[in-house]
């Protein structure tokens, strides 16, 4: 037991988690916590954003490369509301964040004082962040503190990954009180992830993928948040069983990989959608089934369960059965499923799997008729550039390990359909709160979690500018991140998507000024000058890939401001239906429905 000071034990105890970063924002509410971290500089570095959201997002990106959580600090009120949307998007996409809040004093609870949330009840902004955290705390004693993090801890890194908030009121920073800090290990060295399932159940699903000669496998983010990319891998070329993903799991198998089939979806790739909706048995495992990734769950464009039969994997049991009924539900961590699957098939079974070479041949006819769609644009000289070509020099310059952060926006379509990934955790997203921002603050994350790969943000013009006071952070930190901004001029997708729905009736979707019409964006590249980085306009498709090259061989902050095709949409393979409008028909393939 110690006297230690309430910031001193949250400094103490994050270092015994060897959390490396903290990031986030100074203000009243959180100074005394900032203190606690002043003579621990050494063993935990704290960086300051220019906004919140910004902190949120760094933290998000780091857990999704490094698979270790780091911290955010933020005061009361504004600043505590300004990280909800990148929780938010961590929540949706499964990423372990540790948010920590200041809030007013205990002894001014309830009295509305400056920046205190209470309308309904005294100091409530746990409630306000509730929905986007696995769990909220708000430890109103020092003697609180240690239990609150090491169960904040446990929260965030059992189970599905997730965000978890602790509010602390400011004295409780500053007061002292005889504690004993936990040691992580000891709580939590016991734990162990998910189970592989039952083996009753893992020995039917594998009984179930070799009695057919049309077997698939779905993998998603759970398969990637469990490292299940060598398991998937060598069970997969164990009996040939080609792998389709969701756009989270993007990069589990390396996507030139024969057995690959890209992205799920829409907006997804011709192979991955004939394949899913085609084949008899479908092993899901950490793959949700939403919206955009199950072409709205309409049979026949992704997807037809039944009667494809599902077996659907998950460590989280709510996602079994959610959208689809599965022959076969399984709660279980991937890793170990797959790892067992290989088990088992390795003492016996491998000898029994289905006719697969029929099955196989399609798809190769498949993706030849998918590359060959793209192979004119993919080649275009055209002026704006393409996106389909901006992507393929973009593929043929960057390192084959380099990560992509990708934010959203209409050029997240054409990355994920285009832009091939070959290894695990280099395709970063926010997929699920499709958070703009994400991308353009999260290659900070990306870099400081892997700092001898090059790390790419490919961002919109639109989502650029609601955070580009990243720059600063990166020139403060001397982070050198690399920004593409696709630059079409406005909110692209949703000029597209209401273009659709009423011709000619285009309202606030470009960026134009009002007196003459003219397209507007700032200079992009005029812009990082100005924050200390270096920034470049590429016009010309020949252009690009030595302007890549030299942002990258700069080792510093680099944005590259690429005007592109504003009129070009991506194919879709699949559909997407926003009820009451009618559902399209895809722009390549046809609808396979069958029973």
């Amino acid at each position: 037991m110690a006297r230690m000071r309430g910031a001193d034990i949250i400094a103490e105890y994050l270092i015994r988690e060897k959390v490396p970063y903290v990031f986030g924002l100074c203000g009243h509410g959180n100074i005394g916590l900032l203190d606690g971290f002043y003579d621990r500089q050494d063993e935990i570095k704290v960086m300051t954003v220019r906004h919140e959201q910004a902190a949120g997002h760094m933290a998000d990106a780091y857990f999704r490369v490094a698979h270790q959580p780091v911290a955010t600090v933020t005061s009361c009120g504004p600043g505590s509301t300004n990280l909800l949307t990148a929780l938010a998007s961590a929540m949706m996409d499964s990423s372990a964040v540790l948010a920590i809040t200041g809030n007013v004093p205990t002894s001014q609870f309830n009295r509305a004082p400056f920046q205190e949330t209470g309308r309904h009840f005294q100091a409530e902004f746990p409630n306000v962040i509730r929905p986007y955290v696995k769990k909220s705390f708000q430890p109103t004693r020092v003697e609180m503190i240690p239990l609150t993090l090491r169960q904040a801890f446990r929260t965030m890194l059992t189970g599905r990954p997730g965000p978890v908030g602790i509010d602390v009121p400011l004295n409780c920073f500053a007061e002292e009180a005889e504690v004993e800090v936990p040691e992580p290990e000891l709580w939590r060295g016991g734990i162990r992830p998910g189970g592989a399932g039952d083996p009753a159940a893992v020995e039917e699903a594998l009984k179930l993928l070799v009695s057919t000669g049309k077997p698939c496998i779905l993998a998603g983010n759970g398969a990637m948040v469990s490292d299940a990319g060598p398991e998937l891998k060598k069970f997969s070329a164990m009996f040939g069983i080609p792998v389709a993903t969701t756009a989270n799991g993007k990069g589990i198998i390396p996507e030139d990989n024969p057995l690959s089939l890209g992205v799920i979806g829409r907006n997804g790739t011709h192979m991955a959608n004939e394949s899913c909706r085609s084949c008899d048995v479908l092993l899901a495992v950490g793959a949700k089934f939403d919206d955009r990734q199950s072409s709205s769950w309409i049979p026949g464009y992704s997807f037809n369960i039944p009667p494809t039969r599902l077996i659907h994997v998950d460590i989280d049991p709510e996602e079994l059965g959610r959208n689809y009924p599965p022959e076969l539900g399984i709660q279980a961590d991937a890793k170990s499923f797959l790892r067992e699957l290989c088990h088992l098939a390795e003492a016996g079974m491998k000898g029994k799997q289905g006719t697969t070479g029929p099955w196989l041949e399609g798809i190769r006819k498949w993706r030849e008729d998918w590359t060959e769609f793209n192979r004119t644009q993919s080649n275009s000289n055209a002026v704006p550039i393409r996106p389909e070509r901006l992507l393929k020099d973009m593929r043929r310059v960057l390192p084959r390990d380099a990560i992509v952060v990708c934010d959203v926006g209409e050029h997240h379509n054409w990355v994920i359909q285009f832009f091939e990934s070959y290894e695990p955790r280099t395709m970063l997203q926010s997929w699920g709160f499709a958070s703009m921002g994400f991308g353009v603050c999260g290659v900070l994350g990306a870099k400081l979690a892997a700092p001898e790969r090059v790390c790419v943000s490919v961002c919109g013009d639109g989502g650029f500018m609601m955070t580009p006071h990243i720059l600063c952070t990166a020139v403060e930190y001397g982070i050198p991140a690399i920004w593409i901004i696709f630059n079409n001029y406005g909110w692209n997708v949703i000029r597209h998507q209401a273009n659709g729905a009423w011709p000619d009736r285009e309202i606030i979707t470009s960026f134009r000024k009002e007196e003459t019409g003219e397209p507007y964006n700032p200079d992009f590249a005029a812009l990082a000058r100005a924050c200390g980085a270096q920034g470049a306009r590429v016009e010309k498709p020949g252009d690009f890939g030595e302007a890549l090259s030299e942002a990258i061989a700069s080792n510093a902050p680099y944005v590259i401001d690429v005007p592109v095709e504003r009129d070009a949409r991506a194919p879709s393979v699949g559909t997407w239906e926003l009820p009451p409008f009618a559902h399209a028909e895809p722009s390549y393939g046809k609808r396979n429905l069958r029973s």
